[in-house]
This record gives structure tokens, sequence and C-alpha cells, in this order.
């Protein structure tokens, strides 16, 4: 029996690959498998390859595999475009309708299964999804009441002829591929799982949970790839709380409208990706400007313009730091996993009403889209605090407004909500005195910026870094952000093997840089190897700026749309260690 395993189907868009994988992991979720899934999707509503990969383990996992198990493919193409990541001996179960072959140089077994036609049979070929899936299940050898539990809660809202004509599908798939192979395959055999309750969601949707724990009510947004999964999350669950999500025209009014509400005193929230970020700066820098309150997702994709909407890269740092003119404090965090996604949303809540600034959440295409396991949430965690937020303000003798912007030793003025006696004051994008009434006097210009910009001077956020730190003198110190964690993690385990000592440090913080944090790991390090997703290096400068070290750092870059494989971390690292994994080699007697 085998620990893990991966499994791919792949298809047209349109043609059931969505629901097929999103049964079959469900159904491996129930038996308490921990799963990791990768989509690779054209940015087209149909037509276009598509494909969905799962790594199904016993064990915690928090990267897509290198190799591949079993391929499920619809058509040609599919097996074409990824039958070269089958590992020796790897199975491709295909639709027997388009005369499936396997390419030249692949070492797989070809398994043809008249998909379409048995689904046809059943009464539609829209059945296909299930007939597949019971193949895929039957050859893993699993309980397929299970898979039948996970087909009812899909389709029961159908009715229950539909469940039954879906359950057949399932199992005549299943019978027609355990003749073809003598039985399940005992090389492709599972442990069984732990059997415990885990979660398995996107990225996305634990944002929107972390949203209405936190006590957001108002979300505006316009819908824009990889995002609208969080407006789509909140649209269903903000109105059992009395909340609302609001599809606005475009970026520009969704972040304006979620100046207003925060400004009216409820919590609010936008989302959006790359070109939505950019349309929404000059509103940003409003918010910093006005000390208002706004949290905003950029959910990071390939660019620029349009460029790569459905895939993934981390080339949005500079934008979320630098993107606004002029100069205004804000906030920037970097969730690297699913649970994180729904902690941080909470805790950036948190943070823009006790600074009273705008908070970015980043993540990447593949933490908000890549569907995996993570253990239950802890709702004890979630706490609110909503700053210096004052009431029952003294009357004045005088008929002078409440002093908003107020000049204080941490920077932080008292915040009132319109309507509260005696809390009238002005409210202006051009500079502005205590009371907010525009003012272009120098001195006021100048003790105005510096009370702005010192609010972050003793910021406090929970673990602005990650670190695994086993060594006191790594070879490497691997650096990354966002979904890049697991991934390097299961690459320092051969670097190892190697005899290639490597801490591991994922950056949470983006602004303003954790330097205390970061500079002693980077200080005691013979390299440091920076992994990210993009063309420039914008992680690795922001290190340099701001720790230097220029010397020791070395840039793994990839942006060609996919996420970093475990191997091509690994090799990347071996090389930047330079000779040592050989000199340990032969120090042990291994060469």
């Amino acid at each position: 029996m085998i620990s893990q395993l991966s499994w791919k189907i792949g298809g047209q868009q349109g043609e059931g690959v969505e629901s097929t994988d999103r049964i079959f992991s469900t159904a491996l979720n129930r038996l308490g498998y921990y799963l990791y899934g990768y989509r690779h999707f054209s940015s087209r509503i149909k037509g276009g390859h598509t494909n969905n990969k799962i790594r199904i383990s016993t064990k915690p996992i928090r990267a897509i595999s290198d190799d591949l198990d079993i391929l499920v493919a619809f058509d040609q193409e599919s097996i074409d475009l990824n039958a070269q990541e089958l590992r020796s001996g790897g199975v491709i179960v295909a639709d027997a309708k388009f005369n499936p072959t396997v390419p030249e140089g692949v070492d797989a077994r070809l398994f043809p299964v008249p998909i379409t036609s048995i689904a046809e049979e059943l009464g539609t070929s829209l059945m296909k999804n299930m007939v597949a899936s019971g193949a895929s299940w039957a050859l893993l050898g699993l309980p397929l009441e299970v898979f039948n539990k996970a087909v009812e809660e899909e389709f029961g809202r159908k009715g229950p002829a539909i469940v039954e004509k879906n359950i057949e599908a399932v199992k005549r798939g299943a019978d027609f591929v355990l003749e073809l192979a003598g039985g399940p395959l005992e090389e492709f055999k599972l442990e069984p799982a732990d059997g415990k309750q885990k979660l398995f969601m996107i990225g996305n949707d634990a944002i929107g949970l972390g949203a209405v724990a936190a006590g957001c009510r108002i979300m505006s947004a316009y819908p824009i790839t990889p995002a609208s999964e969080i407006m789509e999350y909140l649209i269903k669950k903000l109105p059992k709380f009395g909340g609302t999500v609001v599809q606005t025209e475009d970026e520009i009014a969704a972040i304006t409208m979620a100046i207003g509400s925060s400004y009216a005193g409820v919590r609010t929230m936008t989302a959006s990706a790359g070109p939505g970020l950019s349309l929404m700066m000059e509103a940003i820098g409003l918010a910093g400007m006005t000390e208002t309150p706004v949290v905003i997702v950029d959910t990071q994709r390939g660019g620029p313009s349009t460029g790569l909407p459905t895939k993934q890269e981390q080339s949005d740092i500079n934008a979320l730091i630098y993107g606004t003119h002029g100069e205004i404090p804000k906030i920037v965090i970097a969730p690297s996993s699913i649970e994180e996604c729904f902690y941080d949303t909470v805790e950036a809540f948190n943070l823009a009403e006790k600074y009273q600034v705008p908070v970015i959440i980043a993540t990447d295409l593949q933490l908000s889209l890549g569907k995996q396991s993570c253990e239950m949430l802890d709702y004890s965690k979630v706490s609110i605090d909503r700053g210096y937020l004052v009431k029952d303000i003294p009357d004045r003798d005088d008929s002078s407004m409440f002093n908003r912007y107020a000049f204080t030793e941490n920077g932080i003025s008292p915040r009132v909500l319109p309507g509260e006696k005696n809390g009238i004051h002005h409210v202006t994008g051009v500079e502005h005195d205590e009371s907010g009434r525009p003012s272009e006097s120098t001195v006021n210009r100048k003790k105005m910026m510096d009370k702005r910009l010192r609010k972050l001077a003793q910021l406090e956020v929970t673990n602005p870094v990650h670190l695994q730190a086993p060594h006191a003198e790594p070879d490497l110190l691997i650096i990354g952000m966002g979904s890049t964690g697991g991934t390097i993690d299961q690459a320092r385990v051969h670097l190892s093997e190697d005899g290639v000592k490597t801490n591991h440090m994922t950056v949470r913080l983006m602004h303003p840089f954790p330097t205390e944090q970061v500079l002693p790991q980077i200080a005691k390090a013979k390299k440091v190897v920076v992994l990210e997703n993009n063309a420039t290096g914008q992680l690795a400068n922001l290190i340099k700026q701001n720790i230097g070290y220029h010397d020791k750092i070395v840039n793994v870059l990839k942006y060609n749309g996919n996420p970093f494989l475990p191997s091509e971390v690994y090799e990347e690292c071996k090389k930047a260690s330079g000779n040592k994994a050989q000199e340990e080699l032969v120090k042990n007697g291994n060469v």
C-alpha cells in the first residue's frame, strides 16, 4: 500500500472536469485523506483545455506533486498535454469514444472506457463525469458507498431519480474498468486515512469566512479572476448576518463604496486582482489621507494588463507597496496557507481599525483557487478590536468641530462615527488640520504627515514571518511568500538527504517590512535563495532594500504561469549551494 498518490482529470472546459474533481475529492476528504489541488484552466467560459490535479496523502501536504499516477482523459489533447507527467507504470483512463493512444516514450497502461457511451445509455452524456469518477475510484480499491454519499450530496436537490442515475453511472464505470484491469490495482491502493474530519476549501472561501467572522457586513466588488469566489461566497453568507454584497460597475466604484461604508462605521472590504488593484490606487490614497480603515484583497495573477488571468504569478508586490501616489501608511500581509487566509483576514480588519489605515491581503492564484485540506478552525482565536473609536463626547463651550485628526504621540487620532453627538468634523482628500478643514499651512502639513506616518512605528502583527530554523549556520536560507511554502518544505527534505543544511522563512508581512525578524536569519546564512513567481525578483529586491547582503542573495524565479514544483526548487537550491552537496557525499563515503 502507498501513503500518497496523484490523480488528474483533463478535458475541455464545460464538459464536467470541475464537477468530476469536486465529487472525487469530496469523497476522499470524507475518508480523512489530506488533499492538495491545482487547477489549470483557460480564460474563457467554455472550450479550451482544462485539468485538475489532486494530490492525495495520509499526511498533511501543501504542494503539488512532480509526477502523476492516474490520468483521466476526456480527449486526446488531455493525454498529449499531460501524459509526460505520468510515472513509469502510471495509468490512463480515457474515453474510448476518441480512440485514445499513448504518446511515444510514455510508460503507462491505457484503459479505454466507453465513458460517453455509458452516460448516453443512462440518458445524457452529462453523466460521463460520474462514469469517469467511478472508474478512478474503483482502481484505487476504495469503498464505493462513500463515493455514493458524495454523489447524493451533489445531486440530492435534483431529486432521487437523478441521484440514482448518477450512482448507476458510477457503478458502471467502476465495473467496466475493473473488468479491464482484472480488479483494483494493488500498487495504487492507499493506506487507510485517519478518518478525522477536515475542512477542504480554497483560499478565497477561507478569506470570505474570515470576513464574516471578523464582522464584515458589506462587500463591494467587481468580478475578476481569481478573486470572484470571495464575492460569490459572501453573496451566500452575508445576508444571513444582516450584511450585503454590492456588485459595482467597476473597481473604482468598489473601493470608493467600501471607503464610504467604512466611514459610516460598517466593517467593509473589497477584493480584486492586479488590473482592478491598479484602478483602485487613487482611492486607496484617499483612505490613507482620510485615515479610513478598509480591507482590500489582491489575488495576484499573471500580468501586466490582462496578462494571464487564470495563471499563477506573484508580481504585484511593488504595486501593493508603492502603487499609490504620495506617501501614506498602509499594511500589506501575505497569508501562506488556507488557515492563514482565515485568521489573517480577521486580523486585517482589526489592524485596519486599530491603525486607521488601508490593509491589503495579498494572495496568489494558487492559494486563492487551489483547493486543499486544512485542520478545523479555532473560532476562540477570533477577537474584534475596533481601535480608538470614541463615544460620549463632552459638550464644548464654543462652536468648534471635533478634532478627528488630532495630533497624538502614537499618530492614531480619535475616530468618531457619523451622527455621534458633538462629533461633527470635516472629511476631505486634501491636506487638512486637526478638525479636517483644508489647510495649506507648511507647519501643519509637516506635522500631519509625520502624525500619519508614525502610526505604524509600533505595529504588532501576528507572526510577521514563519521560520523553520533548525540550523545555527545554514548553508541556505530559502525565503518565499504565499503558496510557495509547502513546495519549499518538500524540496528541503531532499536537500537534507544531500547534506545541504537549510532554513526556511516565509515572509508574511510585506509592508512595513519585518526587518528585525529577517535580518538575523540572513546574517547567519551562507547563501539566501529567494523564491518567487515573477520576472524581476520583487521580493528579493525588497529584502535587499531593507536588509542589504546583496552578495548573498540568489534569485529563483518562475513566471511562465505555473507554480513551482518541488523538484524545480530542489534543483535550483542545489545549484545555489555550490559544491556543498558533492562535498558531503564524498565525506560520507557515498561517492
